[in-house]
């Protein structure tokens, strides 16, 4: 074995055997190669700490408020809970894949108008002209961002708290139908739809 390696790399023999006598490294190789761009991005919107009192003292654990989207339509919220903030974030992603909901987009903004509601949060959701950007509080900007809309106007009312705006958000953009859904359900065309 050690005389076939030799061959391959020569090395003087005054001098006690290196790393770089047994030939290039092939797990860096193996692992650049199997590494493919996630499908999903992710933001973390909100941490909260929450506490549960028992007979010893205080239980601390982390709650994750976790917004993924493929920015093409795609979009879900997770909410985790763990004793570690990573924990609560890997299990918030969890339960966000398995509730996407896809978007329609008419160019870079929605079909129509929508109004979401969550608990005491209500979100409006108004189409915008291309150049206007997502104007959106935190919550619901992170939403709107990951869904891919790129032109967008929002007004939310009621409460600020991060988990009802999320939803509300969510619930405002489930709502929303393409063209040619909507011409499918009636029965018309597209063309007689529109006028």
């Amino acid at each position: 074995m050690e005389n076939t390696q030799n061959q391959r790399f020569p090395r003087d023999n005054n001098r006690p055997p290196r790393r770089d006598d047994r030939g290039p490294r092939r797990d860096r190789d193996r692992r650049e190669r199997n590494e493919e761009p996630p499908e999903f991005k992710e933001k973390l919107v909100s941490v909260n700490r929450v506490t549960k009192v028992v007979k010893g003292g205080r239980n601390f654990r982390f709650s994750a408020l976790v917004v993924i989207g493929d920015e093409k339509g795609r979009v879900g919220v997770g909410l985790g809970k763990a004793t570690e903030i990573p924990e609560a974030i890997r299990k918030a992603v969890e339960y966000a894949k398995k509730r996407l909901i896809t978007v329609p987009f008419t160019n870079t903004t929605i079909p129509h108008e929508a109004i979401g509601k969550f608990g005491t949060g209500k979100v409006l959701l108004l189409p915008a002209p291309e150049g206007t950007g997502v104007i959106a509080g935190g919550p619901a900007r992170a939403v709107l961002e990951l869904c891919g809309i790129k032109d967008i106007r929002t007004k939310s009312y009621g409460t600020s708290n991060p988990i009802n705006m999320v939803k509300a958000t969510m619930q405002g953009l489930a709502q929303l139908r393409s063209p040619e859904q909507v011409a499918k359900l009636r029965g018309k065309t597209v063309e007689e739809l529109l006028g």
